[in-house]
């Protein structure tokens, strides 16, 4: 799917509120030819947890059977360099990057949660405390969420699915 197209998917979805999205979600990439396609899942991204509308790590990644959350600023310069060489995404550099995220690695939270107006509608939207991103997020199914992530500077939104962790169940 194109960028264009996939914003007219979001476009068509129902919004969700913020607590909706508590709890523990597995991402997923959803590919429309975005520089960024491929990178997350090459790294070993395993999606995000919203512990309270205060409280969310933005980036969970798994490396040996352990998951563990990662400070988004850690990542930040890396962001330009897979914008420009796509060759990071490479399964062999990929692997080197993925050995050196646990140094990254943190307990704190790095994000929240707001009621956002985003193209015409009010929708819940993950806010990055240090950089200069939001995620908005649609309902794409009854445990799954469309998100659109927003980052000056970038020409077009990245675009990612998250799905409910099996035995989290649905929280207003």
């Amino acid at each position: 799917m194109r960028s264009d197209e996939a914003l007219a998917l979001f476009d068509r979805l129902a919004t969700v509120d913020t607590g909706f999205l508590l709890g523990n979600w597995k991402g997923e990439e959803f590919p429309t030819g975005h520089p960024l396609d491929g990178a997350l899942a090459a790294y070993g991204w395993r999606g995000k947890r919203f512990d309270s509308a205060e409280h969310v790590q933005p980036l969970v990644f798994a490396r040996g059977g352990r998951e563990f959350a990662v400070r988004p600023r850690g990542l930040w310069p890396g962001v330009p360099l897979l914008l420009r060489w796509p060759w990071l995404k490479d399964p062999t550099v990929a692997r080197v990057g993925r050995g050196l995220l646990p140094l990254l690695a943190t307990r704190r939270s790095h994000a929240r949660l707001r009621m956002l107006q985003f193209r015409g509608h009010l929708t819940a939207a993950m806010l990055y405390d240090e950089l200069p991103i939001q995620d908005v997020f649609r309902r794409l199914e009854a445990d799954a969420v469309l998100g659109l992530m927003d980052m000056k500077g970038m020409e077009t939104p990245f675009f990612f699915v998250l799905r409910r962790a099996p035995g989290d169940g649905p929280r207003r």
